[in-house]
């Protein structure tokens, strides 16, 4: 898969996760003020992430480019709305737990050697 693709499933990937959490916690159809600030920043960030290219996801990552408060932010939508994305996004949620292994024992395998 190209940087571009990716870049560009890790915001779709994002911005879903967030449309779920702030229907759920905040209701409405349409994102809060918070919550598309939120998504404004996490796209942003993507856009300019200079580890796309071998990166998985931003949890894995050495450098955390976000702010404090927006990593506190963001931290508790994906802890709300990761469980919740079998019953809303299954074929996504089933590929972000199938490269989650995948990395998991990549990084297992680098910190062998």
């Amino acid at each position: 898969m190209d940087v571009q693709s990716k870049r560009q499933r890790e915001k779709e990937t994002v911005s879903l996760m967030i449309c779920l959490y702030c229907r759920k916690k905040h209701g409405g159809k349409e994102l809060c003020p918070q919550c598309r600030e939120l998504d404004a920043y996490a796209r942003a960030r993507s856009d300019k992430c200079p580890f796309m290219e071998t990166k998985t996801f931003c949890s894995n990552c050495k450098v955390h480019c976000y702010k404090p408060e927006m990593r506190v932010k963001i931290r508790e939508v994906m802890v709300f709305s990761g469980p919740r994305m079998i019953f809303y996004h299954p074929i996504m949620a089933i590929r972000h737990v199938i490269e989650s292994k995948k990395e998991r024992r990549r990084m297992e395998k680098n910190h062998e050697t």
